[in-house]
């Protein structure tokens, strides 16, 4: 028997970026239940949107952050996490990225930032985690990045610090820059354009 054929590469690399766009679940990593921070903001906005999966955050020194149960690793939490949404000390990142292969999760967001944007310091952090990500079989956006949406009515998934999220639409857009993206949301508000997709790729360690 003749092994099956493998698909194109393009077919491939398309097949990989679902978990980020249609996750089943998603895990923020690094909100908080005191003080807002960025992730505080990416929790808000995935449920301002209506996210249609669950949303787990995960700090270990909470119980419960903004309505939700909250758990003290992504391993802990329940099975069917597809993204993991990251924003957590730069230092803190690899063990998190760890955590998410151990919980199967296949796509990660890095909002964090801190990396090759820096200098060499941040630049061989950054390479050490491109290499873990690929070692698992994981897809990347970021680091240091604003997110991404899938403004689909079936997904409404506003997985960025963004609090605006577009109407839906046909318009799907990149960008490396997060201010750009926020002004870009802005503009379509204020325009009435309907988005699909939008993704900040940061420094665009794995996605590009």
């Amino acid at each position: 028997m003749l092994p099956a054929a493998s698909p194109p590469p393009l077919e491939a690399a398309a097949t990989s970026l679902g978990p980020l766009f249609r996750p089943r679940a998603v895990a923020v990593i690094g909100p908080s239940h005191r003080h807002p921070n960025i992730g505080s903001r990416i929790l808000e906005a995935l449920v301002s949107a209506g996210f249609t999966g669950p949303i787990y955050p995960i700090n270990p020194q909470a119980v419960e952050i903004g309505g939700l149960r909250a758990f003290a690793s992504v391993r802990d939490a329940p099975a069917g996490v597809d993204l993991a949404v990251i924003a957590v000390p730069p230092a803190a990142v690899g063990g998190v990225v760890d955590d998410c292969a151990a919980a199967g999760v296949t796509a990660v967001i890095v909002i964090t930032a801190g990396f090759a944007e820096i200098g060499a310091e941040g630049r061989a952090l950054q390479e050490r985690l491109v290499e873990k990500i690929r070692g698992y079989g994981m897809r990347m956006v970021g680091p240091n990045c604003m997110g991404l949406v899938n403004a689909d009515p079936s997904v409404r998934l506003n997985a960025s610090f963004s609090p605006i999220m577009p109407r839906s639409g046909t318009i799907a857009l990149s960008s490396q820059s997060g201010a750009l993206g926020l002004a870009i949301f802005e503009l379509a508000v204020e325009r009435q354009l309907g988005l699909s997709t939008f993704v900040s790729v940061g420094n665009k360690a794995d996605i590009s």
